[in-house]
């Protein structure tokens, strides 16, 4: 029982810790990425559809990104959900395609991007923390229950713990990392 417990906190860890690197991948850098629109949803008659469901993104050029909606009539509710996203975009059309522009980054702006990186791996953390607290409160449980010993129990938490410090610093390490490319200059 102990080791199913230890085994689904390895699983659950590892989604937030992929999680949280996906969500870097959503923060602006001097470069275009397809993936800084990934958390834009659009008001699509009625219904917030994600971004990707209703258009083609591509970064055409190193300072470009391209989306061409799969329904020519969404055109203005796409320009409307960028503008009012946080990704700092000014979004043009031409009827058929709207282009946005990367800017290069200033130093405000950098310095902002690296505390919204910095809100994101702090969120991860706190998630894989959740973690560990419900895992270490199914094994009191099952000590108060009789159904595991008290070194048992100890030697679980010990484990957990560890994955615990190591998936923290897998986040960490990545948002070391992500400061590092959005601080480049």
């Amino acid at each position: 029982m102990i080791d199913e417990l230890l085994q689904d906190a390895r699983e659950r860890m590892a989604k937030t810790v992929d999680s949280t690197r996906g969500e870097f991948t959503t923060v602006r850098t001097g470069r275009a990425s397809p993936h800084l629109l990934d958390r834009i949803e659009v008001d699509y008659y009625g219904a917030r559809t994600p971004l990707r469901q209703l258009a083609n993104i591509s970064a055409s050029e190193a300072r470009l990104l391209t989306v061409t909606p799969y329904d020519k009539s969404s055109i203005k509710a796409i320009e409307k959900s960028i503008i009012e996203s946080d990704v700092g975009l000014t979004p043009s059309n031409d009827g058929n395609v709207v282009r946005l522009a990367i800017p290069e980054l200033t130093e405000e702006r950098r310095k902002e991007l690296v505390k919204v990186v910095r809100g994101i791996a702090e969120n991860g953390r706190v998630a894989v923390r959740n973690i560990r607290r419900d895992v270490m409160h199914d094994l009191r449980e099952l000590k108060g229950a009789g159904e595991a010993g008290s070194d048992e129990e100890h030697r679980a938490e010990a484990e957990l713990q560890e994955l615990t410090d190591s998936r923290v610093k897998e986040i960490d390490d990545f948002l070391a990392g992500k400061e590092q490319e959005i601080l480049e200059v």
